[in-house]
């Protein structure tokens, strides 16, 4: 068919959104480095505008030989329709030329909450597929709108720098494609493409953290008629500089603590407050206190009792840990210490 210059038909222009959204994916996978020329993806598929922008972005890619992409829909049986959900999911995946799988998971809350226990769930089951299927990467949804949302929970903790870094570009084998993309750009990707969309109810549950920090900046972008998210997306980036390069300058003393059970108090009380704090933390992790255990203000605490020459005067100061652990300060000595469980 031509038309009536004897021209060929143009072809339907492609919305904006949907554009910047398949061209942060080939930036996001050209700038993680080590990506191979046509780099194989598992693509995480909640159905929510985030994650169906996000893969038919990657099914555009695929399609021309771009990327490999599987998508992996995580069914985590929270909701009655979650297994309805994944099935239609997968469904709108293959229509769109992409293998797709459900993967099943039992979520129970621990100390952290439901939450974090899906979270941690989701996580694992997207590795185990990225490692079944030999893909390179785990392509994660998460906007720059989510970025926002986690610094202002930061924020709202008091936390320090590295947490206000919020989430980096890529996380060992994980890549976040859309962190330069707002929630308003995958929802209109989504209408321009008439693509069906799930509304999670835990979305608008405002029992977790997370949902009200989402109404928060909402309320104030309304009332300052400032770009909020946008702002604290820029608070990350240039926290995760700074957290980085504080990193690198700690790293020599961290590696020199790790894995002791001994450590004397001068390795950590001659740095400055920024170098020690870091070492101390990668030390119990290093020891296998889990991360999520302990945060900034205790090892502020740990560290003021290490500073402070009471502390060395005495034959014991202990400061508990979870988990059954402790550290001891004798002398110029510091001490972890972990109970042995009766049988």
């Amino acid at each position: 068919m031509s038309t009536a210059e004897g021209r060929p038909p143009r072809r339907p222009s492609l919305d904006p959104a949907s554009g910047t959204i398949r061209n942060c994916v080939r930036e996001a996978l050209a700038q993680v480095g080590d990506s191979p020329q046509q780099p194989s993806v598992i693509v995480a598929v909640s159905g929510g505008a985030d994650s169906m922008a996000l893969l038919h972005a990657c099914a555009f890619l695929h399609r021309r030989g771009e990327l490999r992409a599987r998508a992996v829909t995580v069914d985590h049986g929270l909701q009655p329709t979650s297994a309805e959900v994944a099935r239609r999911v997968i469904s709108i995946a293959e229509s769109w030329g992409v293998p797709a799988e459900v993967s099943s998971v039992n979520v129970e809350a621990g100390v952290d909450g439901l939450e974090a226990a899906a979270r941690e769930a989701r996580y694992d089951a997207l590795e185990a597929a990225r490692s079944a299927d030999g893909a390179d990467w785990v392509l994660t949804a998460h906007t720059r709108s989510d970025q926002a949302e986690t610094v202002l929970l930061g924020l709202m903790r008091g936390s320090g720098t590295r947490s206000l870094a919020g989430m980096a570009l890529r996380t060992g084998r994980v890549v976040r494609p859309l962190l330069d993309v707002d929630r308003a750009s995958t929802l209109a990707s989504c209408r321009a493409q008439n693509i069906e969309v799930w509304h999670d109810p835990m979305n608008v549950d405002d029992s977790f953290a997370r949902v009200r920090a989402r109404s928060l900046l909402e309320s104030l972008e309304a009332d300052l008629g400032q770009p909020i998210t946008a702002n604290l997306a820029r608070t990350a980036e240039l926290c995760r500089a700074d957290a980085d390069c504080l990193d690198e300058l700690a790293e020599p003393s961290a590696a020199a603590v790790r894995g002791r059970t001994e450590v004397p108090l001068s390795e950590v009380a001659d740095l400055e407050d920024a170098l020690a704090s870091r070492v101390l933390r990668e030390w119990l992790i290093s020891l296998d206190v889990p991360a999520q255990s302990f945060g900034a203000a205790r090892i502020s605490e740990l560290l003021a009792l290490i500073r402070d020459p009471g502390s060395q005067g005495r034959a014991h100061t202990r400061l508990s840990l979870p988990g059954d652990t402790e550290v001891i300060i004798t002398g110029q000595v510091l001490r972890f210490r972990r109970e042995a469980k009766a049988d």
